[in-house]
Parts: C-alpha cells; sequence; structure tokens
C-alpha cells in the first residue's frame, strides 16, 4: 500500500468530507429511497433510480476516502525549513517574461486546487522546481503557453 504525502490541512479536509458524506449525505439519501419507494413501481420510478444511483455515487466516494485517509502520510510542514523547495513549501516566484508574481504552496495530489494556490507535487510546476533554492531559475512546459521560465523569489515554510 503505497502512502501519499500530503498536509494536516489536505488531510482534515478529507476526514471532514467523509464525515459529512457518512452523517448527512448517506442519511437524505436512505431517506429519498424510501419515499421513492411509496409511489409504487419501482422499475418505472424515475425519483427511486436517481436516489439509487446517488446511493451508488456517495458509497464509492465513501470508499474512495477511506482509502486514501488510510494512506495518508501527514507532513508537519511548520518543521521544515530551509530555501530549498520541498514538499509543503510555499514559493513566490516571477514569470521572467511577463513579471507576473505567483505564489503556490506545493501539496499533495488529493489537495491540490489552483483556485486556492495549492499545486500537487506532482504537477509539472511542481516537479520542475523541487530541488531548487531561492534565486533559482526553471523552465516548464505550461498548457497553452509552451514554455515558460520563472525564478524563485521566496520559499516559506508555514
Amino acid at each position: 500500500m503505497e502512502k501519499a504525502p500530503m498536509t494536516a490541512n489536505g488531510l482534515q479536509r478529507l476526514q471532514d468530507e467523509l464525515h459529512y458524506l457518512k452523517s448527512v449525505e448517506r442519511h437524505a439519501v436512505i431517506k429519498a429511497i424510501a419515499d421513492a419507494r411509496e409511489h409504487g413501481d419501482l422499475s418505472e420510478n424515475a425519483e427511486y433510480h436517481a436516489a439509487k444511483d446517488k446511493q451508488g455515487f456517495i458509497e464509492g466516494r465513501i470508499q474512495v476516502l477511506e482509502d486514501k485517509i488510510s494512506r495518508a502520510q501527514v507532513i508537519d510542514v511548520a518543521s521544515l525549513s530551509g530555501q530549498d523547495v520541498k514538499f509543503g513549501a510555499t514559493v513566490k516566484m516571477v514569470d521572467d517574461e511577463t513579471g507576473e508574481e505567483i505564489t503556490y504552496q506545493i501539496v499533495g495530489v488529493d489537495e491540490a486546487d489552483l483556485k486556492l494556490g495549492l499545486i500537487s507535487n506532482t504537477s509539472p510546476l511542481a516537479r520542475a522546481i523541487i530541488g531548487k533554492s531561492v534565486g533559482d531559475t526553471c523552465e516548464v512546459s505550461t498548457p497553452g503557453r509552451g514554455m515558460r521560465s520563472y525564478e524563485i523569489l521566496e520559499v516559506v515554510y508555514k
């Protein structure tokens, strides 16, 4: 069973989702199935089939979350330090071409969310900057924009 690196926040989000599915969604779909059964013939009952489909999705998601949680290897980012980029680092970079500054934290696959500035440790950008230090430049192939060059301005572990 392969361990999956993850921050404590990422693990907490997975645990919260699992708790919600088990304590709220699972009970709601059971009630929806019971209500749909009261409408008679199940073979032509769209509400029943929709509720059963939703139940299948919920149970599948619960299994996936339980697996991910059991394989989680929590990395305490606050205990890390240094100027080298590694898992958990929050990295401030500048695009050499446009001068645009961007900041990302390198996290596990299951907690990545670009909108929140969280990139997966397996993403092309993370792979390009891991092992680099402040002042280093790296090149990465980006979708739609081709090769981009970034200079690392700051590495923080928080």
